[in-house]
């Protein structure tokens, strides 16, 4: 190896793993696009390296392509026209388990150091990756820059650094050694190695392809296995760059670039089943809705399969001091990324009697048109709300909208179209609000995009049942409450965890439920019908590798 990468960033890693174990806040990237960070002309460069990808073959170079794909669409517009080398599936496959042979030989130290540089790398191009992001997913810059850049980053950064922990625990060379008595002893050395399961699947999203994909990436990469993207087709570029910048670094360590290989494919073809199915395939992470995602848990059953899947997003509002901050804070939950995330709120449940608060009862309507009103204040001027809602990923989100509003339940807060200063053609929508009865049917699925239900219950603990047996039966990655009852609040926090379900509590500041952060709060949890598996924690990292001993007698 040219470069010892791991002494490179052994500092960082060691205080990856600290941060870890304290859940304090700390990153290694700043998530400011500032030109302090990034340099002066980062932005500049940024937007220029991805107009020059616009149009164009991606310049990534892989054996035995049999063509080029890519029909990406911008959500702000306009067509990207990138071209993307396509290997068949079985090629990939070889290629993967061929490079296979030499990165298992490199061990721990080298994976991990790989891995880091490889982040290290992505962050330095954090403005390409941005554009890349916001023109395939539909996110606004702000949104597209960290999400897509440094806090993806932090991440990958936040796996590796499970994945050393893990491999750590394991010695190298050992003497053993057991009494006999009055005999001698027993004298053996015994050698433990650390090994890949095999080649490892990424099956990547429309809608946060670097940020759910680098958890599953360099967890795999970092425990010595080889790694095929395959990413949507709707959302190809952020991942090819990354692909680009992962092989580049291999070859500077060494390395066959193989061990990183992209699965670019048509949108109707079978390539995601072909390479799940295949009996090399020994780790699948995949983010998308619960079909697909059961589809692989029941018959990719040669693979160890992550998933996080389609989830029922819910708020139970108690009481609360004051009610304007918690309809601000919820407005911005309904609308950031046109609700396209996996922990956006969908069904807020409120008593059918009113909430307590500060200012005396609210009744239930007044609650819901306060909700309804805090989404119209914070829609109100597209110039600015179109940098928080950013753009539908696709039309599918578009027609969930038209059959919400079908149902005919009573409209709150209509979904509008909104005209973006920049891009004539961005498809822009402000949230849906709509209120329900709790019981209605309709509210037990997810409703993918800025679609919210204001739920009428018969009391707090009505509430409570029903959002509990929601996330058991339907699964969820997150649930929100409002209470200045310490009892409720500790009956909110037992249901959540009977449950298995994050719980955020009376979030009226500059937190919002939807969001996340590395090395402090566990994405998911692994034990609902929402995901299989957390970002990140050790069962995530721990059953990417296996233990081999060699032992002799001394």
């Amino acid at each position: 190896m040219s470069t010892d990468f791991f002494s490179t960033h052994e500092a960082m890693l060691e205080q990856a793993v600290a941060a870890a174990a304290a859940r304090g806040y700390w990153s290694p990237f700043s998530e400011s696009p500032s030109p302090r960070a990034y340099g002066e002309t980062a932005n500049e460069d940024g937007r220029a390296a991805f107009e020059a990808y616009r149009g164009h073959d991606f310049p990534l170079t892989l054996a035995g392509a049999t063509g080029r794909v890519g029909a990406e669409v911008s959500p702000f517009g306009f067509e990207l026209g990138i071209r993307y080398p396509q290997v068949p599936a079985k090629a990939l496959i070889a290629q993967s388990q061929q490079a296979l042979e030499s990165w298992r030989e490199a061990g721990p130290r080298v994976w991990v150091g790989v891995a880091l540089e490889i982040l290290t790398r992505l962050n330095r191009h954090s403005f390409e990756m941005a554009y890349a992001v916001q023109h395939t997913t539909g996110q606004g810059f702000m949104m597209a820059f960290q999400a897509g850049g440094p806090h993806a980053q932090d991440r990958g950064v936040e796996a590796v650094a499970y994945a050393w922990q893990e491999m750590a625990r394991i010695p190298g060379l050992v003497s053993w050694e057991k009494p006999q008595g009055k005999q001698d002893p027993i004298r053996m050395q015994k050698q433990f190695t650390v090994v890949p399961r095999g080649v490892s699947l990424i099956i990547g999203c429309s809608t946060f392809p670097t940020w759910n994909g680098y958890p599953g990436l360099f967890a795999s990469l970092a425990t010595g296995n080889t790694v095929i993207v395959k990413p949507h087709p709707a959302a190809i570029l952020p991942l090819a760059i990354t692909v680009k910048i992962a092989r580049e670094v291999l070859v500077e360590a060494g390395f066959d670039p193989n061990v990183v290989l992209l699965a670019a494919h048509e949108a109707s073809d079978d390539t995601a089943q072909a390479l799940a199915l295949d009996p090399a395939v020994k780790l699948i992470d995949f983010t998308g809705s619960s079909a697909n995602g059961n589809w692989l848990e029941s018959h990719a059953r040669q693979a160890q399969v992550y998933t996080e899947k389609a989830g029922v997003n819910q708020v139970i509002i108690d009481s609360v001091d004051d009610f304007k901050s918690v309809a601000r804070n919820l407005a911005f939950s309904f609308a950031l990324y046109s609700g396209q995330m996996c922990t956006a709120p969908q069904n807020v449940y409120v008593p059918r009697a009113g909430i307590d608060t500060a200012g005396g009862r609210m009744t239930f309507d007044e609650v819901a048109q306060g909700l309804a009103a805090a989404v119209e204040k914070l829609t109100a001027d597209p110039a600015k709300a179109v940098e928080i809602t950013g753009a539908l990923q696709n039309n599918a989100t578009l027609r969930r909208i038209e059959e919400a509003r079908a149902l005919g339940l009573p409209v709150l807060c209509d979904s509008r179209r909104l005209a973006h200063p920049q891009f004539e053609a961005a498809m822009v929508q402000t949230p849906l609000l709509l209120a329900a009865e709790a019981g209605n049917p309709h509210i037990e699925r997810e409703w993918f995009g800025p679609i919210v239900f204001v739920v009428a219950t018969d009391s707090t603990a009505d509430s409570l049942q029903k959002a509990q047996e929601s996330v058991t039966a339907h699964g969820a990655l997150t649930l929100s409450a409002y209470t200045t009852n310490a009892a409720v609040a500790k009956q909110v926090q037992k249901a959540a965890e009977r449950s298995g379900v994050s719980l955020s509590l009376n979030l009226t500041g500059a937190v919002f439920v939807n969001q996340t952060a590395a090395f402090s709060d566990f994405h998911g949890t692994g034990a609902n019908p929402a995901a299989n598996a957390v970002l990140s924690d050790s069962a995530y990292v721990a059953n990417r590798f296996r233990i081999v001993q060699t032992r002799w007698h001394a």
